[in-house]
């Protein structure tokens, strides 16, 4: 006859043989029920069209996780069956997760990046202005890459002027994304004019702590302008965004940050020719004013009145005599036409012909006026003759 078993014996069979038969586990489904808890462990379910099974990762596998997880999203799972003896549940255990049909590190950067757009962090209104010629730039960058001495090469060559002062970090590998906050932080605090924090090319694990929340919220709260230069011109991390100035290359970010002494120098150049020929033609401006003033005082000083009053007098002298000359002319224009009608009008000038001018008692009369025995005079211009009326009579 068979014994019974207890229900803790029976559990604890069944999760010896799920957890030896299913010990690795690959397997695919879509997140649902999703529940970060605070104590770092993740727990979700996954399911199909058909089934839905339960699932779990801690804390110390869930701190490697790039991506966020999210409902709906489609994951394939690595991991092992584990049963709950005390409820007799079983669920996966998740050692590792990626995206389906997409990297997990390309999936954690679209969804930062989509995450810290939300946020303002990538706006153009809050970028800072890198200043014109500074006199500290600070570097946040490994001591022994060769990002760092082509910096000083190119810093040395454009503008030797600025001070570079070089805060090592650790800029690849486990706890590279807490040391580039902390030098962050540290250069923020030394006053410095700018900040670039960067490094050379690598893939896109060796680049990965740039794409960290963390880095990047250490870039967003600096109060001191940053330039991201990070990689090749190829290569965008999401410091690139967050900074106030991406850089293509690190040698890049010094030429972005330094003025060119070769071009100031001409800038020099070209300000000292304007200077020089602004300054002569105000000179000659100058000397062309004390020109016209001189000939101003000139013309308004006493002698020159006293010639321009002289010679307004001899004017009106002129004019007076051509004046009055004009009128003697009409004058004697009149006289000689009045001369020539007297002398026209002279009887002595005059041919009367057959013609008398007839006078009675000393004034001029005519036949109609005369009576018989009138003594007349009958006058030419050369004769005087005295007659007595004979007789008159009507024709």
């Amino acid at each position: 006859m068979q014994h019974p078993i207890s229900v803790s014996d029976l559990n604890n069979q069944i999760k010896g043989l799920l957890e030896t038969t299913f010990s690795s586990t690959y397997v695919e489904g879509e997140i649902s029920n999703l529940t970060y808890h605070n104590s770092g462990h993740i727990y979700f379910s996954i399911k199909d069209s058909k089934s839905t099974i339960s699932c779990v990762m801690f804390a110390g596998n869930a701190r490697y996780l790039k991506f966020q997880l999210e409902v709906g999203m489609k994951i394939i799972i690595s991991g092992s069956i584990t049963v709950y003896t005390p409820r007799g549940n079983y669920q996966l255990l998740c050692k590792k997760i990626d995206p389906s049909g997409v990297g997990s590190l390309a999936l954690a950067y679209e969804q930062l990046k989509a995450k810290l757009q939300t946020k303002g962090y990538f706006s153009q209104d809050i970028k800072k202005v890198l200043p014109n010629y500074p006199k500290t730039i600070c570097i946040v960058t490994s001591n022994t890459g060769a990002a760092i001495e082509d910096m000083k090469k190119i810093a040395q060559n454009r503008w030797p002027l600025t001070k570079l002062i070089l805060v090592p970090t650790l800029v690849q590998g486990n706890g590279s994304q807490e040391d580039i906050v902390n030098s962050i932080q540290i250069a923020d605090r030394l006053n410095v004019d700018i900040i670039i924090v960067g490094r050379g090319g690598g893939s896109i694990e060796d680049l990965w702590a740039f794409n960290e929340e963390i880095v990047a919220d250490a870039i967003y709260n600096a109060n001191t302008p940053i330039i991201s230069a990070v990689g090749h011109e190829s290569d965008f991390v999401i410091s690139d965004f967050v900074a106030d100035i991406r850089a293509s290359t690190p040698s890049n970010a010094i030429e972005i940050s330094l003025p060119d002494i070769n071009e100031q120098q001409l800038y020099i150049n070209e300000l000292q020719n304007n200077l020089n020929h602004r300054f002569k033609t105000i000179i000659y401006n100058k000397e062309q004013q004390l020109v016209n003033l001189k000939q101003s005082f000139s013309q308004h000083s006493l002698e020159n009145k006293f010639i321009f009053i002289q010679k307004q007098i001899d004017d009106v002298k002129q004019n007076f005599n051509h004046y009055f000359q004009q009128i003697l002319n009409q004058k004697q224009s009149s006289i000689n036409l009045l001369k020539q009608n007297f002398q026209a009008n002279d009887p002595k000038n005059k041919n009367f012909g057959n013609m008398v001018q007839i006078s009675k008692d000393g004034k001029l009369t005519t036949l109609e006026n005369i009576d018989k025995g009138d003594n007349l005079h009958l006058q030419t211009s050369n004769l005087d003759v005295t007659v007595n009326v004979v007789s008159k009579e009507e024709i």
